[in-house]
């Protein structure tokens, strides 16, 4: 690892401190490719939950006491969720709070209604919340082993949205990487977020004792959404890149739901 892992340190010179942190726990391939990518861009901080966390979307541990533990390179292994590492780090383990947060490498993709339930996008969106610019990669197929060869491409991309300077405010973005060796991305294509309608991704059955339970996960799934899509970008080719914003309202309802709430 470099010198810029070891954590707790504000960053050198012009480097900016780059936070990273994931929902894939702290030994996942995907979070030791974005430390590389942040190594080659700026001083990295790790901040990481000590096992899975998919799918806990934007929730913190408020029932039980937090711990946080050190790994031998340094980074920081928090016993919660991505948001719960994210908020800890910036507030309470790092010594000045980091210039960008950067939440990944998923070992799957997030893409349309996923980014309500995924812990890498939540992780993003805790780092805008507390004002520092984020982003969240994700790639689009659990096997993880091509991630690594994505080092290029992220490292040229992420370098070209930080180097930009302050994100829009409330603004985060959301990368996903096709399902394809990096050298056969054809590029990177802008989008919006998709719809995805899952169908028997519910399962009801009974124990060995007789007792009855559920099961979410699997099933099929069908997509939808206009051609700048997230899931059409990727499953052309392309890296998607999408920028999410904190405020849900849907402003163009504002003045109809006024004349509903006062009676027309």
């Amino acid at each position: 690892m470099t010198e810029a892992t070891q954590g707790g340190q504000p960053g050198s010179g012009d480097r900016p401190t780059i936070l990273c942190t994931n929902d894939d726990g702290i030994h996942a391939l995907g979070l030791k490719t974005l430390v590389d990518i942040a190594g080659r861009l700026g001083d990295v901080r790790v901040v990481a939950p000590d096992r899975e966390q998919s799918a806990t979307s934007h929730s913190l541990t408020v029932h039980r006491p937090l711990r946080a533990t050190r790994t031998p390179e340094g980074f920081h292994v928090i016993d919660g969720t991505p948001t719960d590492c994210v908020l800890i780090g910036i507030n309470q383990l790092l010594d000045a709070p980091p210039d960008f947060v950067l939440s990944g490498v998923n070992h799957g993709p997030n893409m349309g209604e996923d980014v309500l339930y995924s812990g890498t996008v939540a992780a993003a969106m805790e780092g805008t919340i507390l004002g520092i610019p984020a982003i969240a990669i994700s790639y689009s197929s659990r096997a993880a082993d091509r991630i690594p060869g994505y080092a290029g491409v992220l490292t040229q991309l992420v370098g070209a949205l930080i180097g930009r300077g302050p994100f829009p405010e409330e603004t985060f973005f959301n990368v996903n990487l096709p399902d394809i060796p990096a050298e056969e991305v054809k590029g990177v294509r802008v989008t919006t977020l998709g719809r995805r309608v899952y169908s028997d991704s519910l399962t009801r059955r009974e124990d060995p004792s007789g007792r009855e339970y559920y099961w979410i996960g699997g099933g099929v799934s069908s997509w939808t959404g206009r051609e700048d899509s997230d899931f059409r970008a990727v499953q052309a080719g392309y890296v998607s890149v999408t920028p999410l914003h904190l405020d849900l309202t849907n402003y163009r309802l504002i003045s109809e739901v006024r004349t509903w709430m006062l009676g027309g």
